[in-house]
């Protein structure tokens, strides 16, 4: 008989894991509180370790979207632009996307179409774990139809939580949030915008940036650019209450520009939008027993380190994998998973601080830091393009000289 194993929730991280756990011979289960998928979305990347991943979990169907054309521009307050290094500048070559392709390839993974000849991973919307008791052998869980109240009992061999960040199953499990979650006194919003701003290309990207805010535009291939707006507070939970509009606006009343005018007029009327505070889960273990956590569950490293993403693939790929290597040892296979896993959310934990200072300065010693850097950072990449250029030039050149010569 195959081994059970049930995942909460229905977010990349959780899919992912569903992926690894069915490629090494066990039958899933998803549970997702929301009553359905969660599509759309905003901008995200792969690193070349998320594309490993992707292709261990076999995504076949994962759409990309890395602009072919179009510039990255700084603004400032008085209006001015100039080229500038965006997200998909950074080394390693990163892969552009919105949150919603790689959902919709992890989807089609677990719930292959009619017709394929493979059976689908069983999902179940509306439903929540609300106790988890282990002894040594087996999970017992109980859920609850959170549409009806209606409760019922159910044995695993596995529970897999990657339920988010303010994860139930961490709390259930492991203790309260505030053990394992550290605050950054920062916000962010980010959503989809209805087209680029006037004035710009299609694919362009925008960035205004100053002391305690920044409001950035990505552009993307195909499709209409996404936003996100990001700022420092002291007391995040007060930034969740009256009008988000509003208090957005209020916020970066001192950024005239019209990109930026052109974001924050688009937020009214959206109906995809993460509005939530930063923060960084750390933990000393990621499992006890027969309990696991994955993605923002385990060590939500944030969107300021831009490996979210990349992390919750990999974890559900090396998941499959160490279950396969060891599958009579859970308990091997779950220290595995972890020892393989821990170095790079470390590492990528501690970038993160030093990300957060180019996506949003907290200082304006730091704001002039981060313009200094990047202003060198163009101009060096410009050099670099010019010699390249005239190194590809140069034989050309050099062909012609010769043909001139002969008699």
């Amino acid at each position: 008989m195959r081994k059970r194993a049930l995942v909460v929730g229905l977010g990349i991280a959780g899919m992912s894991a569903a992926s690894g756990l069915r490629r090494a011979g066990w039958a899933p289960v998803i549970i997702e509180r929301a009553p359905e998928r969660r599509t759309g979305g905003y901008f995200i990347n792969l690193t070349p370790e998320g594309m490993r991943a992707v292709d261990d979990l076999g995504l076949d169907t994962l759409h990309t979207r890395n602009p072919e054309r179009g510039t990255t521009w700084s603004l400032n307050r008085r209006g001015h632009r100039r080229p500038a290094l965006g997200w998909l500048d950074l080394p390693g070559r990163p892969t552009a996307m919105v949150r919603g392709d790689v959902e919709a390839a992890l989807w089609q993974r677990i719930r292959p179409d009619v017709g394929s000849g493979e059976s689908g991973v069983e999902v179940r919307f509306s439903t929540a774990p609300v106790e988890i008791v282990g002894d040594g052998t087996v999970v017992e869980v109980e859920l609850e139809d959170v549409s009806t109240g209606r409760r019922s009992r159910e044995s695993f061999d596995l529970v897999v939580g990657a339920d988010g960040l303010r994860s139930t199953v961490r709390s259930l499990a492991f203790g309260p949030h505030e053990r394992f979650m550290t605050t950054w006194n920062a916000m962010i919003c980010a959503f989809p915008l209805p087209g680029q701003a006037p004035s710009f290309g299609a694919q362009d990207s925008l960035i205004s940036a100053r002391s305690g805010g920044a409001v950035w535009v990505f552009g993307l291939a195909d499709r209409a650019p996404t936003a996100l707006l990001t700022y420092c507070a002291k007391e995040v939970g007060a930034q969740f209450t009256g009008d988000r509009t509003e208090r957005l606006r209020d916020v970066f009343s001192d950024m005239d520009h019209p990109a930026v005018r052109h974001v924050l007029d688009a937020l009214p009327t959206t109906t995809d939008c993460l509005f939530d505070s930063v923060h960084q889960v750390k933990m000393d273990r990621w499992s006890t027993g027969r309990v696991l956590l994955a993605g923002d569950a385990a060590w939500c490293l944030n969107l300021f380190s831009g490996m979210g993403t990349t992390a919750a693939l990999r974890g559900g790929a090396e998941l499959g994998r160490v279950l396969a290597e060891h599958p009579d040892d859970l308990p091997a296979a779950l220290a595995a998973w972890e020892a393989r896993l821990r170095p790079f959310i470390t590492k990528h934990q501690r970038m993160a601080r030093l990300k957060h200072q180019w996506f949003v300065p907290t200082n304006r010693a730091l704001t002039g830091v981060r313009t200094l850097v990047l202003h060198l950072a163009v101009n060096a990449r410009r050099a670099v393009t010019e010699a390249r250029l005239l190194r590809a030039a140069a034989p050309a050149a050099s062909g012609v000289r010769r043909g001139a010569a002969s008699p």
